[in-house]
């Protein structure tokens, strides 16, 4: 099948949604798709205030033409940003399907960086987007709750998963003597980062990331390791010489990064809130806790092969299938790849 991704978020960002939309795209190149992309990377763009490595696209009327090009058997709106939007309002002048989904909480996140924003609105601004929606994708059944009490339609799951070759355990465990915590992430404010840079914890802290909180607290936390961003063998060693990842956010609804941390052997610590409830086995790969301190301590004495073990299960191509299974075709149909000659007439004549 032809299957077009819409998202405002790619590389050279490095966070979750690219992550799990790299993920995708490869996998289903692999089942033997044909998958194009719609980012930044294909339009004009310009830097987000107080966040310049987030592009946004503003030449946006180029965006019908280029889905029109396409051909596309099936449209996926990743994100809420200026791309998706102009996708949405494309697609639904003309009556055509498609899929979205929600990645992050970004009603608490706007929220935490401007208060006075009510909380209410932001949920509102993605209840619009995602009303015409034929499927809207999330990640949890919390997420699923959760939205749903918000008054959102048409919820089904899309699970994520790790990439277990880049991602195991090494023969050489981190030190007991001097245990090293690692964060890893952005560094905004909506992480919760101090929360982590504040404890009084033995060995070594360490981060790896960037963000427009990074110069501040690099300068506020000398003894504190600012690795930057790591990618490939370079951040699975990071994970894998850590004692343990600790995850202090209190609004993301994942955090892939746990994953990837414990498919290396490494607990984490974290907050007893959504995301570290939904990957984490309390008592097993992580220990959840209000006082983050104890934590992090409590974390040390886990079973590093358990965590791996753990997260061998949750395969990116699993994941792949259980999204394919949720697109909806172009005439609103279940996408069933056996479907794809029967449709194509329909879907060539919408697309004119």
């Amino acid at each position: 099948m032809r299957i077009l991704i819409v998202s405002d978020a790619w590389s050279p960002q490095v966070n979750g949604v690219v992550t799990s939309l790299q993920a995708l795209i490869s996998e289903l190149r692999g089942l033997g798709h044909q998958v194009k992309l719609l980012s930044p990377a294909n339009f004009r763009a310009l830097p987000c205030p107080s966040y310049p490595e987030i592009p946004l696209v503003w030449d946006l009327w180029r965006v019908g033409p280029a889905i029109k090009a396409f051909q596309p058997d099936c449209v996926h709106l990743a994100t809420e940003g200026p791309l998706g939007w102009a996708a949405r309002r494309w697609l639904s002048k003309r009556g055509l399907a498609f899929s979205s989904a929600i990645h992050t909480r970004f009603p608490e996140y706007v929220h935490t960086r401007w208060p006075w924003i009510p909380l209410g609105w932001g949920y509102a601004f993605l209840r619009a987007f995602h009303r015409p929606s034929q499927a809207v994708l999330v990640t949890t059944e919390r997420m699923r709750d959760e939205f749903a009490g918000w008054g959102y339609k048409r919820l089904v799951l899309w699970r994520k998963g790790v990439d277990t070759q880049l991602f195991r355990r090494s023969s050489m465990p981190p030190s007991v003597a001097e245990p090293v915590f690692l964060y890893v992430g952005r560094i905004a404010p909506e992480k919760n980062i101090e929360a982590f840079l504040t404890l009084d914890l033995p060995g070594h802290k360490q981060v790896v990331g960037d963000g427009p909180q990074r110069d501040a607290l690099q300068a506020a936390y000398p003894q504190v390791r600012f690795l930057g961003y790591q990618h490939g063998q370079a951040l699975a060693q990071a994970f894998q010489q850590a004692s343990v990842l600790v995850f202090p956010s209190r609004t993301d609804t994942y955090g892939l990064v746990m994953l990837e941390a414990l498919a290396c052997g490494t607990p984490v610590a974290a907050f007893p809130v959504a995301g570290p409830l939904d990957v984490l086995q309390a008592g097993v790969s992580g220990v959840m806790d209000e006082d983050l301190r104890a934590a992090c301590i409590a974390a040390l004495a886990l079973d590093r092969a358990r965590c791996a073990e753990l997260a061998a299960r949750q395969s990116w191509r699993a994941s792949a299938l259980e999204f394919l299974a949720q697109q909806p075709l172009l005439d609103g149909e279940l996408c069933i790849p056996v479907a794809q000659d029967v449709h194509a007439l329909g879907r060539d004549q919408a697309l004119t």
